[in-house]
């Protein structure tokens, strides 16, 4: 008797552009060009940001290679179970799942206090009352069907990229020393003390960019979800690097880590009020909405996650409940599920007393930024491994065995660096082991999925028989009617 709920999500409902959208909404341009880019250059001081930014993004998109395309042959909504299930064993595959939902639940809970504190700034009060309200209007929308969704991030993101475009243009504009500086690209500014730190800040930006793997069910098209993966990790690496190099033009490339570092610096601001205050305001508004849409990209993710492993029994069955039918517009299970566990840290960060931004965003940021490489790693091992049932027929070498390679290669030297400085982005002193902490949470979340599965194998052998499996037949469900952008 198998405990699999023969319940799908609502197929054919998102195009090649919704996907896209997903991944880059989840990225936050805003967020990355208001806070992260100056907090770069004030905590490490490298000047060559915008190349780091550049090879980040490179080594992102090869290692996504091999995650999408697992992702597209095994058509799971929880990606990462469903890809290390099949590529290196049902135990891995719970594992998987376990840091997945650790990792994403981190980020989306992160930036309520970002938004909490951004909004206790302008508007006043306390930062978790504008956080409840936020985790409230989240999960209100979660569980809609996903085109409203989709409409609102792809507004958002546009408008976002319009403004980053702005900022680049006012920074440019008017150089610092009177002519363009290309300081940020000389890779000799990467032989400094500070670019481990660096990578650090610049992997964090790109969370998110994964979005797309998990819609897989829904899209229209399955072959889009490397497309949306990959060439969002390089657009958004263009785009950030290019946001990082007028910062430093525009204040000069060897005075902007100084000047970030001042307290109260707003360099963002400063610079965009060059073409007027009143892009200064649209800013700021953006910032806002840039962050809930954020969120939102992150709860749709871990929603879809709790649905198809609790649809295979990994998870409490009752979860996967469809919403009309059998066809689920929206997880709804998973969406209140992920409501209340970010309901419980807000209120927990909030009892401790603890700095929304230097506490809650940046340690919960961290740790989901390092769950999600380690993610991206074990898939190109997972691709390099996975039998030839699921690479299918037409298995080029470069996506199952070139791009992996040099995927876990690239990749394995990126997580040495930022496990060895997210010290900077904790604010832990030198020599601190607290660093350490992050690692071993994301560790123990492995071995926790581990020994669930191992129970599993005895307990319920029927349900460890089905993990990362239980994807309905095409047939089973009808498709949707409704076709989102």
């Amino acid at each position: 008797m198998t405990a699999q709920v023969q319940v799908a999500l609502a197929r054919r409902t998102l195009t090649p552009v919704g996907l896209w959208v997903f991944g880059a909404a989840a990225s936050a341009p805003m967020v990355v060009l208001a806070g992260g880019i100056p907090a770069i250059y004030a905590t490490t001081g490298v000047i060559a940001v915008p190349l780091t930014f550049v090879l980040v993004a490179g080594v992102v998109a090869v290692l996504a290679v091999g995650y999408t395309a697992m992702a597209r042959q095994v058509g799971h909504p929880a990606a990462y179970y469903g890809i290390l299930a099949q590529g290196l064993g049902r135990g891995w595959g719970v594992a998987g799942g376990v840091v997945a939902l650790l990792a994403y639940n981190a980020i989306q809970i992160s930036l309520y206090g970002l938004l909490g504190a951004t909004l206790a700034a302008q508007l006043g009060g306390s930062w978790w009352v504008w956080a409840g309200i936020a985790v409230a209007l989240v999960g209100v929308v979660g569980v809609r069907a996903i085109v409203l969704s989709t409409r609102a991030l792809a507004v958002v993101l546009a408008v976002s990229l319009l403004v980053v475009a702005v900022f680049v243009v006012a920074g440019v504009g008017r150089p610092a020393d009177g002519g363009l500086s290309w300081v940020g690209f000389d890779a000799s500014g990467l032989m400094v003390g500070g670019v481990g730190g660096a990578v650090a800040f610049c992997v964090a930006a790109f969370t998110g960019i994964d979005a797309p793997g998990s819609f897989v069910e829904e899209a229209v098209d399955r072959r889009a979800v490397g497309r949306a993966t990959i060439v969002g990790a390089l657009v958004l690496g263009g785009v950030y690097a290019a946001a990082a190099w007028a910062m430093g033009v525009a204040v000069g490339p060897y005075a902007v880590a100084e000047l970030a570092a001042q307290p109260d610096s707003d360099l963002t601001s400063v610079i965009l009020g060059r073409l007027g205050s009143g892009w200064v305001a649209v800013a700021g508004v953006v910032l806002i909405f840039a962050i809930v849409t954020s969120k939102l990209s992150f709860h749709s993710v871990i929603a879809r996650y709790v649905f198809a492993m609790a649809r295979e029994g990994v998870l409490p069955t009752g979860l996967a409940g469809a919403d009309s039918g059998t066809r689920v517009t929206a997880p709804r299970g998973g969406s209140v599920a992920q409501t209340v566990v970010a309901s419980v840290v807000v209120a927990g960060f909030a009892v401790a007393g603890a700095d929304p931004v230097t506490q809650m965003f940046t340690w919960l940021s961290s740790l989901g930024a390092l769950g999600l490489l380690c993610l991206l790693l074990a898939a190109s091992v997972a691709a390099l491994a996975a039998p030839d049932r699921v690479r299918g027929e037409r298995a080029g070498a470069w996506q199952w065995r070139v791009a992996p390679v040099m995927g876990v290669f690239a990749g394995s030297v990126v997580l040495v660096a930022m496990v060895g400085n997210v010290g900077p982005l904790l604010g832990a002193a030198p020599g601190s082991l607290f660093p350490l902490l992050l690692p071993a949470i994301v560790g123990a979340a492995a071995a926790v999925g581990g020994m669930w599965a191992a129970h599993l194998r005895q307990a319920r052998p029927d349900v460890y028989a089905g993990i990362g499996r239980g994807t309905p037949a095409t047939n089973a469900v009808p498709d949707a009617i409704h076709v989102s952008i």
